[in-house]
């Protein structure tokens, strides 16, 4: 394991530490949530079908229920700013949740790391992405399509695997930007594009048959997803969002993670 990658680990496992210690402390002073209670939920584009399976098992278990917004990291991070009425967030990276949690607008002891991502470069044609992602040097595509890196991790990291193989000038002009992976994968699920750089976990969901070929991209070629979840100052004494994130603790929560290609601690 690089040095890059046990930082990353050892940063989240802290997290993690931080919220076990809290949340019964805090939790206490809360009766159960109601039945029919709800937790708004901000959740980054490459975690929605994830977090379906887990709102369905989380109902089955407490009897709440999830409100779901999906978009980019960056786009839910302007909408939490600007006053949206959202309970917990589901980052696809480290740095919002921490951001929130500096600006007050999130509780500090809430953050965790809930999964950790990977790239991999996808194409609906069989037999067009090879084992070693060579089909980026061959320039056998009209079009790659990558989240916007202004606003996704995903499209920060796909940035970060072109400029390290040195190929993030010469393939450029060719590169098309979706707002968040799930408009990128649909970019390319359609043809429109005949490459793109989503998530493991989009071509990995059991509740999807998806074919096509692709390369996961080593690790070494950009920095660890490290996917935070953080309970928001709004609701810093809602006892649903309390309950979900401690949900999202359980070995339920992680093993349905894990079967949608994530990894976790």
């Amino acid at each position: 394991m690089n040095t890059r990658v046990m930082r990353a680990c050892c940063r989240a496992s802290f997290a993690g530490l931080l919220f076990a210690a809290w949340f019964p402390v805090h939790a206490a002073t809360f009766p159960r949530p109601a039945a029919n209670s709800t937790v708004d939920v901000a959740v980054a584009a490459d975690f929605i079908d994830t977090l379906k399976a887990l709102g369905t098992a989380y109902a089955r278990a407490d009897g709440g229920h999830l409100v779901i917004s999906a978009a980019s990291t960056g786009t839910l991070y302007t909408e939490i700013r600007d006053g949206a009425p959202y309970d917990v967030m589901l980052s696809a990276d480290a740095a919002t949740p921490r951001l929130l949690v500096k600006q007050g607008l999130a509780v500090a002891a809430s953050r965790f790391t809930y999964a950790r991502g990977r790239l991999v470069l996808w194409s609906r044609s069989p037999r067009r992405v090879d084992s070693k992602g060579r089909v980026l040097r061959t320039g056998k595509f009209r079009h790659l399509a990558i989240a916007n890196p202004q606003f996704a991790p995903y499209g920060q990291a796909a940035r970060a695997v072109l400029r390290n193989l040195g190929l993030w000038h010469s393939l450029h002009p060719r590169i098309v930007y979706g707002e968040d992976v799930g408009q990128t994968f649909q970019f390319a699920a359609s043809g429109n594009a005949g490459l793109a750089f989503v998530a493991l976990a989009q071509i990995r969901d059991p509740a999807f048959r998806v074919n096509g070929s692709y390369w996961i991209v080593p690790q070494k070629l950009y920095a660890p997803i490290e996917q935070q979840a953080v309970l928001l100052s709004r609701a810093r004494n809602d006892a649903g969002a309390l309950f979900f994130l401690k949900f999202l603790h359980s070995a339920q929560a992680r093993a349905i993670i894990r079967r949608h290609g994530y990894g976790v601690d």
